[in-house]
């Protein structure tokens, strides 16, 4: 048993939503979260970029002495995992892999949308994972960038977030897939507007959950969870606090904060 922290990073608040499905999936654990929300967005920002800022998030997370470091932002999962595995002597989980295998197991006609930041859909992340694994699926992908905004300022069922998000989703609704990826973590939290929208017959893949389950199983694997009987709770860091944050932040996690500071990732404060 390992009762050391869980660290998890995001470009902003959407990897709370991960957050929150690991305390669903492993009550036991102790968590520590950074959001990145001086810098976000990550989706416009070029590889290198990203990949520097993920290395600082992970470096601020080791300071924390935590045993995995969960890399809560499909962006960054699609730019910089593979760097941080050979880098980092702690093991690193991304969110792609887990909403892969989910995809496929819940397509019935072999047709997948994936949904997500231009950063991600431009990396051709899931695609290439998903034709490496089924090579004739038929995979219809759109980087949908208004959402996060829309997302971070709390318009989850707002009239101009249903029309922007009709003109998303046309495409997907031509192209009769009947799986669709939502390959942002803010996007769980458009589930219900999605559902109305898109219908029964329509199975979203939600990233926060998958990487939930998947970083479950590797955890039970290594003998690596908790002992703890309860955990000891959440710590929530940010590189800048913007309005609306607690509001928002507790929409996310179904629950009220329990430890907000502001830091700096330059090495300045820790």
């Amino acid at each position: 048993m390992d009762d050391r922290p869980l660290g998890i990073f995001d470009s902003g608040l959407g990897g709370l939503t991960v957050a929150r499905a690991l305390r669903e999936v492993m009550p036991g654990e102790s968590l520590i979260y950074l959001g990145d929300t001086a810098r976000v967005p990550y989706g416009n920002k070029s590889s290198e970029t990203i990949i520097r800022y993920s290395r600082e998030n992970s470096r601020f997370l080791l300071s924390r002495d935590v045993k995995a470091v969960v890399v809560a932002c499909n962006t960054a999962s699609a730019y910089a995992l593979e760097t941080l595995r050979v880098e980092l002597k702690t093991p690193v989980f991304g969110v792609i892999e887990a909403g892969v295998e989910a995809a496929l197991k819940a397509t019935k006609n072999n047709r997948v949308g994936i949904m997500g930041t231009s950063g991600t859909i431009r990396s051709s992340a899931y695609q290439d994972a998903l034709k490496a694994k089924r090579p004739d699926i038929q995979l219809v992908a759109e980087a949908t960038p208004l959402l996060v905004p829309l997302i971070e300022e709390d318009w989850l069922d707002h009239a101009a977030t249903r029309s922007i998000l009709e003109e998303y989703l046309w495409k997907f609704r031509r192209a009769g897939v009947d799986t669709l990826v939502l390959a942002c973590t803010h996007y769980p939290l458009l589930k219900p507007t999605l559902l109305d929208m898109l219908g029964p017959s329509v199975e979203l893949v939600d990233s926060a959950r998958t990487c939930a389950d998947y970083v479950r199983r590797e955890l039970e694997q290594s003998g690596s969870l908790s002992a703890q009987p309860g955990g000891a709770g959440m710590e929530v860091y940010l590189t800048d606090q913007p309005a609306q944050f607690t509001r928002l932040a507790e929409r996310f996690l179904k629950q009220k904060l329990e430890h907000v500071e502001v830091i700096s990732v330059d090495g300045t404060h820790f």
